[in-house]
């Protein structure tokens, strides 16, 4: 008995392992990225604001596209100053915003 036992655990064992060699390998591929829109304060701490806030400095298309890559997408395809509807779009009374406290927009694609 102890012998059947151990004879069907062993076949399904190599059963399990053949049918995993067997099987033809499949590559894992990703869901395209669609656009996606980041909105950073203008005082994270890095700088970042003095070459995001002007569109066109090559600075600013440099650090964009660098976000976007940490971010696990190609490059960058609009960044600068976020309109105000993108930061208080819940908020009914408007509250003056300095224009060097403005958050930024990063648009990241593929």
């Amino acid at each position: 008995m102890r012998r059947a036992i151990a004879l069907i655990g062993l076949f399904g064992i190599i059963g399990a392992g053949l049918s995993l060699a067997v099987l033809p390998p499949s590559k894992t591929v990703a869901a395209p990225n669609a656009n996606r829109t980041f909105i950073i304060p203008a005082s994270d701490g890095y700088g970042v604001a003095d070459c995001l806030s002007s569109k066109s400095s090559e600075c600013g298309k440099i650090v964009a596209d660098a976000w976007c890559e940490s971010q696990g997408f190609t490059k960058a395809t609009a960044f600068g100053i976020a309109a105000r509807e993108d930061f208080t779009g819940t908020v009914t009374k408007a509250s003056e915003v300095d224009q060097a406290e403005q958050p930024l927009t990063i648009t990241c694609g593929e």
